[in-house]
């Protein structure tokens, strides 16, 4: 199984960027999808979880501006990310639970300046 995770940039406060993580090498089926951040100095942090019903959890700080979904035909999982600010500046991962396994994407850096 392999994670690929893309979208990452530099953009402004108050812009938006949307994460694309594509699944590979299994039937598009995880038990569980989820977006991970870490930023410099800091432990990784769980942004948001998309479970294989569709149910979603955020952390606080992100509700009501990111949102998480999957496309299974594509099998492809998205962040869609709105009203940037600065601390959301980190490396952002995509993780996904198979078969009580846990898989890694490579990380997308996700830059906001003030």
């Amino acid at each position: 199984v392999q994670l690929q995770a893309s979208g990452g940039g530099l953009v402004q406060a108050g812009e938006s960027l949307r994460l694309s993580c594509a699944v590979s090498g299994n039937s598009f089926s995880p038990n569980a999808m989820s977006w991970y951040r870490q930023a410099p100095g800091k432990q990784r942090q769980l942004v948001a979880t998309i479970t294989r019903g569709g149910s979603t959890m955020y952390i606080d700080s992100v509700k009501g501006r990111f949102t998480i979904s999957r496309d299974n035909a594509k099998s492809t999982m998205y962040l869609q990310m709105s009203s940037l600010q600065p601390e959301d500046t980190s490396v952002y991962y995509c993780c996904a639970l198979i078969g009580g396994s846990e898989y890694w994407g490579q990380g997308t850096q996700v830059t906001v300046s003030s």
